[in-house]
């Protein structure tokens, strides 16, 4: 079910914030970009229209 070699999903970006890190996290499968932060957790990352963001994903 799952390849250990294939990593669904990879950090796009990170920044720190003090003692806090925000990441942009990306599905490989889906292309979903998510933020997540160590306080608040995981959540789709929007647009400045309230899209969701979704990278392209290149056929292998």
């Amino acid at each position: 079910m799952f390849d250990k070699n294939n990593k669904r999903f990879v950090i796009k970006e990170k920044q720190t914030f003090g003692v806090s890190e925000i990441q942009i996290i990306v599905d490989t499968v889906t292309g979903v970009n998510y933020i997540c932060t160590s306080i608040s957790g995981l959540t789709p990352l929007l647009d400045s229209s309230g899209n969701v963001v979704i990278d392209k994903i290149s056929d292998k």
